[in-house]
């Protein structure tokens, strides 16, 4: 596995109200649910990112209030069109 450091101010951990190893964590969540609500990860790998199990994943997505599902409407109209 790769660390990598990042410097933040102080500050920054007072405004979630987290210690530096809950925010660090917080921020491997909210990144990995953006690349999935983007359509540039998947689930099984943002959840790898998050740090988190699949169903963990799942719960932090309805958390943040970010679909599941990475298809648009027309998207899935045509999956269940090509299946029919």
């Amino acid at each position: 596995m790769q660390s990598i450091e990042i410097q933040l101010p102080e500050t920054v951990f007072s405004a979630l109200r987290k210690a530096p190893e809950e925010f660090v964590q917080e921020m491997r969540v909210a990144a990995a649910v953006k690349w999935y609500e983007l359509g540039e990860i998947s689930q099984g790998k943002a959840a790898e990112i998050a740090g988190l199990s699949r169903a963990g994943f799942v719960n932090a997505l309805s958390r943040y209030k970010v679909s599941v599902f990475q298809y648009t409407a027309d998207e899935l109209a045509q999956e269940l069109n090509d299946v029919s």
